[in-house]
Parts: C-alpha cells; structure tokens; sequence
C-alpha cells in the first residue's frame, strides 16, 4: 500500500514537472523586416554531437527550400532585429 502512495507521488512530482517545462512556442514565425534573421536549428553534420543553429533572413531561408512559418513552431531559436 505504501509503494502505491509513494508510487502515484513520484508520478505526480514528474508530471508536473513535465508540464511546467513546456512553454508554449508560437504558431508562425515573429513578423519581422527584410534584414530580420530567424535562428533555427538544423541538422548536426555526420559525426558531431553538437546542435547546429543557424541564423538567416527569411529571403535566404527560403533560397535553401526551408519555409520559415512551418518550420519555426518545430526548430525556432531566435530572432534577432537588424
């Protein structure tokens, strides 16, 4: 009976901390000027473990065929203003 309560209240503590971790990442991109560079991050290159982010204007994001609106609720870092 004990294990049980002990249980339940381990899972309560991880849920919880689990929801609270989670921030709510808008839909589309932050609108932004044509000098505006939206950070995301991209693939590691074969071999590393380290997290690529690259920071390109929305011009040049899409020269590479990535859509920066469907693509930034998943891979969004940052925007930076220029």
């Amino acid at each position: 009976m004990a294990y049980r309560a002990l249980a339940f209240g381990f899972g309560i503590i991880i849920g919880g901390a689990s929801i609270a971790a989670t921030a709510p990442v808008p839909p589309v991109a932050p609108p932004g000027n044509a000098n505006t560079r939206y950070c995301m991050r991209v693939e590691p290159v074969t071999g590393t473990l380290l997290e690529r982010v690259v920071c390109l204007t929305r011009d040049e994001w899409d020269f590479q065929g990535v859509s920066v609106d469907e693509d930034w609720p998943k891979e969004g870092v940052r925007v930076i203003e220029a």
